[in-house]
């Protein structure tokens, strides 16, 4: 038997699509990090934008006292309201801050102790709203924010919740003259009208943390 020859066999090149390059990869990741970080920057400038115009206090009215306060002498609204603030909260003179609950009670007796002016609580509510009661419709937005995030502590909910419902209450017994600027959005936007109270009964109602 004659052995025949093999018939040589044409090479066909692939014309199917597995994919992009890695260097096609590498430019669409680099245009998507990039397309990302003009995004983050417009958020950025944005919420900057929304603090400058929110985080003011107004002009304070007549009527409510002012508060000198800081090096540089800075007139604030006197948190004091005339001593028209609950049982449960300690206005400190010295620092023109209302303490709520048992940072109230923590507050009187560093004083008392010591001699000198209440330590800052060791709490968040205090890093969105430093003088306990908001001064400026930004630092109420934070508060009313913190307050509605669900994984908040027990304690600084019913903080933040008793701050705003206090400045509520007392703002809705004063005449239009005697409220600035953060008490005029507090009376005008309903979200903060109707909080859901988180005080579960006396034991948070106590100023002292059994």
């Amino acid at each position: 038997m004659s052995k025949g020859k093999g018939k040589a066999v044409a090479m066909v090149d692939d014309e199917s699509d597995y994919g992009q390059s890695s260097s096609e990869d590498e430019q669409e990741s680099e245009e998507g990090e990039l397309a990302s970080k003009k995004v983050n920057v417009a958020k950025a400038r944005d919420a900057q934008q929304h603090q400058a115009i929110n985080d003011f206090f107004g002009r304070i009215p007549d009527g409510l006292g002012v508060k000198v306060w800081g090096l540089n002498d800075v007139e604030q609204l006197n948190l004091c309201f005339q001593g028209a603030l609950g049982d449960c909260m300690y206005y400190s003179p010295y620092s023109n801050t209302v303490h709520v609950r048992a940072d109230a009670n923590q507050a009187v007796a560093f004083k008392h102790n010591s001699h000198q002016r209440e330590k800052v609580p060791a709490t968040i509510v205090y890093k969105y709203a430093p003088h306990g009661l908001p001064r400026t419709p930004y630092e109420l937005e934070q508060l009313y924010k913190y307050y509605a995030n669900e994984h908040v502590p027990h304690h600084d909910c019913v903080v933040t919740y008793m701050l705003i419902s206090v400045l509520l209450l007392f703002m809705q017994q004063l005449d239009i003259s005697l409220q600035d600027h953060t008490m005029q959005v507090l009376l005008s936007d309903p979200l903060y009208w109707d909080l859901k109270n988180p005080i579960r009964g006396l034991e948070d109602m106590d100023l002292v943390k059994q």
